[in-house]
């Protein structure tokens, strides 16, 4: 799925990986549908960079990486940290990003992201729109410019999870004069997240399973499997 930012201009090239750390999704996995995603993913992006043919920029792009705060997105039904309480889910898994510019002509971004998705035990249906959003700063952290994206996904019938690319063409950053390099801007990405899950996020938190068999041998009471956010 291809997506315009600010004008829809030229294609770019000289693509960069940028790997991201993995986070749990907010439910239990099943092996058989972890190895799936992890097929899926693997035949999707590989350990290949993007065949794209590098271009001599007039300088180095700019940095484009995943706002940690913003990198998942986790519905907590009444602000529950239980299992129970989990309706979808989703994590930032992949980005790939390039530029190109020369003389005085402005810097053009292309990127593509690959997103985990996932639905807990509050959720109502099979497909729901997930909305990210794609900012480009200035080296001061100045916000020049903040798109929003909404990300509509369809859950196979019976999973719980599903991988999901998304590609954001026409990222146009104009340069006051030749001199200005890509290395004064920063691209940014996250989720629209709400004050609870940039909290929930920043402190690291995510689901595991809880020491159900360690309590039971203490004589302590709980069920086996459950989960909570540590």
């Amino acid at each position: 799925m291809r997506r315009p930012l600010f004008a829809a201009l030229v294609l770019v090239a000289a693509w960069t990986a940028i790997p991201l750390g993995s986070f749990a999704l907010a439910q239990d996995k099943d092996p058989e549908q972890e190895a799936k995603d992890k097929k899926k993913k693997e035949e999707e992006w590989g350990d290949k960079q993007a065949p794209l043919p590098a271009l001599r920029n007039a300088g180095p792009c700019p940095y484009v990486k995943v706002l940690y705060d913003a990198a998942r997105y986790i519905e907590l039904k009444d602000d529950k940290e239980t299992i129970s309480a989990v309706g979808y889910t989703g994590e930032i898994q992949g980005l790939s990003s390039g530029c190109s510019y020369k003389s005085d002509e402005p810097i053009k971004v292309r990127m593509e992201l690959l997103f985990a998705l996932g639905k807990g035990q509050q959720a109502t249906d099979n497909k729901h729109t997930f909305r990210y959003w794609v900012a480009v700063t200035d080296r001061n952290n100045t916000v020049i410019d903040k798109v929003y994206f909404n990300l509509p996904v369809t859950f196979p019938a019976g999973q719980d999870r599903t991988l999901v690319t998304d590609k954001v063409e026409g990222i146009v950053i104009p340069r006051i004069k030749p001199t200005v390099s890509g290395s004064n801007f920063e691209v940014l990405v996250g989720f629209d997240v709400t004050p609870q899950m940039v909290a929930f996020n920043r402190l690291g938190k995510r689901f595991r399973p809880n020491a159900g068999v360690a309590q039971a041998a203490a004589g302590q009471s709980g069920q086996s499997g459950q989960t909570a956010a540590r």
